[in-house]
């Protein structure tokens, strides 16, 4: 495959999935910002989820004081914000266009009618017209572009791209969450365990689909590093670190071939971390040290990946 027609299916995926993670990111602060005492302030609530994004800075650039319009905007539709779900699923159609013979019939036709039917969001005051169900949107249409992909498409080097940029954006996604979420939502004080803390938890567990996956593991209260564990080390979670090795591991062996790459050195590394570590000892060590740590390491695999298999600038 050309290196070319490799990087557009690579970052089509991310880009798709990235305007899911910002939709999840979105839709759980709205509703906490529902809940009574949520939060001291409108900027403490709202932060964090430009926090996630990796977008503080040139927020209060842009807009200066915090506000739940301003962040909404930014993230949603912002043209000036390179994560914001419109340049997401822009960049999703401009990559899929590019390879459009690449794509089965029916991928292709997905991701051309989300880019189409996102028109009529634009222009919109999404929080008066309605954020969840606009996030409700973006969601409905990544799960159906990951599954008609999924249904429609030959297991062949294209299928492995498209599958590789979705599960890399997916972990760095999830592990940004747990890291400003755990570092915000862990005061150590009585409050911990009220009725805020537990919907603070619940929206943590929400944003990425693992409230009733919590519920049917640990059968109890949500405690923080329970989340934590279900988040980072088990494999049975969709959207934990350690699941999305077990996916990232395989296709890079499946692209490398007989060669020892370096790509399959460092995610064979990162998953053993993942499949043979303990949360007594990753606590212990420190959980933001070890996210910290996960988030690099996962954007020098990104890197990687870019010079061995993609021979192109990196698009994010």
């Amino acid at each position: 495959m050309l290196s070319r027609t490799a990087d557009h299916l690579y970052w089509m995926a991310r880009y798709i999935e990235r305007a899911e993670n910002m939709a999840r990111v979105l839709d759980v602060t709205y509703n906490m910002s529902l809940v009574p005492n949520a939060a001291q302030s409108e900027a403490e609530l709202w932060e964090p989820a430009l926090q996630i994004a990796g977008g503080l800075e040139a927020y209060r650039d842009e807009y200066g004081e915090v506000t739940a319009v301003g962040v909404v905007r930014y993230l949603s539709m912002d043209t000036q914000n390179p994560s914001s779900i419109f340049n997401a699923l822009r960049g999703a159609r401009e990559n899929a266009r590019a390879v459009r013979v690449t794509l089965s019939a029916e991928t292709w036709e997905s991701i051309n009618s989300l880019w189409l039917e996102f028109s009529q969001f634009i222009g919109v005051d999404l929080m008066k017209q309605g954020l969840g169900e606009f996030c409700d949107w973006v969601k409905a249409r990544s799960h159906l572009f990951r599954g008609v992909s999924f249904g429609t498409m030959l297991r062949d080097d294209a299928f492995r791209f498209l599958r590789l940029g979705t599960f890399m954006e997916r972990a760095d996604n999830t592990a940004r969450l747990l890291d400003v979420k755990y570092h915000l939502l862990l005061p150590g004080d009585e409050e911990v365990g009220g009725a805020v803390d537990y919907y603070e938890w619940s929206a943590v567990l929400r944003a990425v689909s693992a409230f009733q996956a919590y519920q049917k593991v640990f059968n109890d209260a949500i405690e923080p590093w329970r989340v934590a564990e279900l988040l980072v080390l088990r494999e049975d979670m969709p959207r934990s670190l350690h699941a999305c090795f077990s996916e990232i591991t395989p296709i890079l062996e499946q692209l490398s071939g007989r060669h020892s790459t370096e790509c399959r050195r460092l995610a064979g590394e990162l998953h053993a971390r993942l499949r043979y570590g303990r949360m007594n000892d990753i606590f212990q060590d420190g959980l933001h040290e070890f996210l910290s740590d996960f988030i690099e390491s996962n954007n020098n695999l990104g890197a990687e990946i870019q010079r061995t298999f993609l021979n192109a600038p990196i698009g994010a």
